[in-house]
């Protein structure tokens, strides 16, 4: 199933996205997404609603250094285990809407990331039985001021300003996502590619290294962490990360104010 949230003439809503392209249909969900959904009956065509992040996440989980090339590319070592941050949910957005470069900030960067959206209450998950607790797959930008990062040595602010989280277009639920392609482009150009085979520390791995810290909750996001090529983002970008066959994430850039 693809679910999304959308808001429509009617209010916001989840829906199962059905078709594909122009025919595509958004059905109404009523109440949640998690466990076996059940359908109002009201539907909308895709094209007359609006896209919104597809999950309300109560925290959003991020993995530092999971490639192995993006590591080196900043002088870094790779992890023997998961390093993990959080991003407030306040930092989430969803496709289309702008990603909003704060004032203090001179170097923000994108960061192409396949994310993991947690199906029901876990903890302490088995990696065995990690996938067991998975709704699906969805898309994210894991956007990052290199400058405040580099100022705190800590990662907080850095990865937590508003806005800096976009999330979409949708969840794939039916998905094997051990090996899929994953690129970022900004105005059209390429910048990072390579495939979701390449995580040092895989999915499940990670819901196991993640649960057994934290209760993780129905909604609550894991971003796995983003390749090599990251680079900088300015008002007037457009950046654009795909997720093969996921679909992508278009946000525009603007500054503060703007």
């Amino acid at each position: 199933m693809r679910l999304g949230r959308i808001a429509s003439p009617d209010g916001v809503a989840f829906v199962s996205i059905e078709g594909e392209g122009d025919a595509a249909i958004a059905k109404e969900i009523a109440e949640h997404p998690f466990g076996t959904p059940t359908f109002t009956g009201r539907s909308w065509p895709l094209a007359d609603v609006r896209l919104l992040a597809p999950i309300l996440a109560s925290k959003v989980v991020a993995v530092g250094r999971n490639y192995a090339a993006h590591a080196a590319e900043f002088g870094n070592e790779v992890p023997e285990e998961p390093v993990i941050f959080l991003k407030p949910n306040t930092s989430i957005i969803g496709p289309g809407a702008p990603i909003v470069i704060p004032r203090n900030t001179s170097l923000v960067h994108h960061e192409a990331e396949l994310a993991v959206v947690i199906g029901r209450p876990c903890k302490d998950v088995p990696a065995a039985k990690a996938l067991d607790v998975v709704l699906g797959y969805t898309i994210a930008n894991d956007v990052s001021a290199r400058d405040h990062q580099k100022q705190d040595g800590q990662w907080a602010r850095a990865k937590g300003h508003d806005t800096f989280c976009p999330l979409g277009p949708w969840i794939e639920t039916n998905l094997d996502a051990s090996d899929l392609e994953i690129t970022a482009e900004v105005d059209g150009q390429q910048r990072q590619r390579s495939r979701t085979s390449l995580l040092i520390h895989d999915i499940p791995k990670l819901v196991e290294w993640v649960s057994a810290v934290m209760t993780l909750l129905p909604g609550d996001v894991i971003l796995t962490g983003t390749p090599e090529g990251v680079g900088p983002i300015e008002p007037g970008n457009t950046v654009s990360v795909t997720v093969e066959k996921i679909g992508t994430l278009s946000n525009p850039v603007v500054a503060k104010g703007a």
